[in-house]
């Protein structure tokens, strides 16, 4: 889903104030106000009872069987991802560097791509990897909602059986992969954002003068 939003974002930005923009802002505030359970049951009740177009749950259809708790899943991170997006583009398309860039006669699309978004990252990611946490986390309703035999259902089940050491082996897991998303996402500013690029290699070059 955020090879989507993204775009939807910097799109919504760019034309702030206009229909896109405002059809853009009003999917991300149902995307974000809608429960994971509430829209699972929605889905199942349209594409399955009433269409019959996908599966009502479990692995039966194999690559069919992933789409609802897919697009159940990545709602969420759509919504917040394209609000964010939109919010930090915002921030800077009136920047002085940009204005400079495109005076310069600098591509509208390079000025967009490398100079506007580059400086927009991190926001951006922080959002990305606290909506892909928050799903790790609320995996256990989707799956629930759909009889998927994931990590979070065993949760669940492990939690209504009392079954204690069960429950502690998930947690952590779930818990350890929280925090490996966050450092990967910490990581992940180091290459995304130039002003962390430029004070990596000053302090590269001063080693190299100090040795």
């Amino acid at each position: 889903m955020t090879p989507i939003s993204i775009p939807m974002g910097i799109r919504a930005a760019r034309r702030a104030g206009k229909l896109s923009d405002t059809a853009t802002t009003t999917f991300t505030l149902v995307g974000m106000s809608m429960p994971s359970f509430w829209l699972g049951l929605l889905l199942l009740f349209v594409f399955s009872h009433w269409l019959g177009w996908l599966p009502s749950g479990g692995k039966t259809k194999g690559i069919l069987s992933f789409i609802l708790p897919a697009v159940c899943s990545g709602l969420m991170l759509m919504a917040n991802s394209t609000r964010q997006t939109r919010s930090s583009m915002l921030e800077v398309l009136n920047s002085d560097y940009l204005r400079t860039a495109r005076a310069k006669g600098v591509p509208e699309k390079v000025v967009i791509r490398k100079h506007a978004l580059g400086n927009a990252w991190i926001p951006i990611l922080t959002t990305i990897g606290t909506s892909l946490s928050v799903s790790l986390a609320g995996s256990a309703v989707i799956e629930s909602v759909f009889s998927w035999p994931g990590v979070g259902r065993a949760t669940v089940d492990a939690v209504m059986s009392r079954d204690v050491t069960g429950t502690c082996g998930l947690v952590i897991m779930t818990t350890i992969l929280y925090v490996v998303l966050q450092l990967v996402v910490d990581l992940f500013y180091a290459f995304v954002d130039p002003r962390i690029k430029s004070q990596y290699a000053g302090a590269g070059r001063k080693r190299k003068r100090a040795a």
